[in-house]
């Protein structure tokens, strides 16, 4: 090798002068700018993350964001610190740049996720501890990550849903108002006292505290159907409340109905059978 040859030939203070003081000034130069570096990433990152805070930005996309950053700038350290040593650093940053560029493309999907989540954390279209339907799942909101949204059905199922599925869709936030109607269809038969039923109806719900008086309950005869009459019922009540009335409110209707003479009709058919004369003769 000719440099070993040419060192070999050389004196001791001519290789200290040549090889070794110039080599060891910029192997310090190195290390400082590295040191220094990471010192003022550590200080960038610090201040970036509490600005963050400031901004009462998610933790999790403050996490995020601040891992992405301080590796970044770890690299940017590290090829600054390179460049020192003499090093061509132009080809380290286009194998960087063509790593990321396979690593993005290996994981699109992934990204997509990441993607949403960002859009999911910024907007808030939802939090945790709303019940939602999204992707056709419905469910109370446990957990939002970056990646995937995590619900919890009314069976205690619990269902990870990826954010690009959640975002792409339609979603439904049932609590993100405070207040809920409430929708019931109620039939009747044709032979029973219209009049009557709707008055029961509204005693029903003048007497539940739940039922909010403003805005104002509405009970009106929508539907003269095949084999009923049928009533909207459609009483405002808190998001709280909403399982709680639709349920206890059925039962109080039939049990009513029926200790008043109002019938509901159910489905029915009624077949006649015709007897043919055997014989014409």
């Amino acid at each position: 090798m000719d440099w070993l040859k040419e060192m070999t030939s050389l004196s001791t203070e001519e290789i200290w002068a040549n090889y070794l003081l110039p080599w060891g000034t910029q192997i310090v130069m190195a290390l400082v700018v590295f040191f220094v570096g990471r010192l003022l990433a550590r200080l960038i990152l610090k201040g970036v993350t509490g600005a963050m805070g400031r901004a009462k930005v998610d933790p999790i996309l403050t996490n995020f964001i601040s891992t992405v950053l301080g590796s970044l700038l770890l690299v940017l350290v590290i090829v600054i610190s390179l460049s020192q040593l003499g090093l061509e650093t132009a080809s380290l940053i286009t194998l960087l740049g063509a790593a990321g560029l396979a690593v993005g493309l290996a994981l699109k999907d992934s990204l997509s996720h990441f993607a949403a989540g960002v859009m999911l954390i910024l907007f808030r279209p939802f939090k945790v501890g709303d019940y939602v339907e999204v992707d056709g799942v419905a469910g109370s909101v446990d957990k939002i990550t970056i990646f995937s949204t995590r619900l919890k059905t009314p069976d205690n199922r619990v269902v990870t849903v990826p954010n690009s599925n959640v975002f792409g869709n339609t979603m439904t936030n049932y609590s993100e108002e405070a207040t809920r109607r409430l929708d019931l269809v109620v039939g009747i038969s044709y032979g029973s006292d219209l009049l009557k039923a709707k008055r029961l109806l509204q005693e029903m719900l003048a007497a539940d505290e739940r039922v909010l008086k403003d805005p104002e309950y509405r009970v009106a005869v929508n539907e003269l159907a095949d084999s009923s009459v049928n009533f909207i019922v459609r009483p405002w009540v808190k998001a709280s409340d909403y399982w709680a009335l639709k349920w206890d409110l059925t039962e109080k209707v039939k049990l009513k109905f029926d200790e008043e003479g109002i019938e509901i009709p159910f489905p029915q058919m009624d077949v006649h059978l015709h007897k043919e004369a055997e014989d014409k003769a």
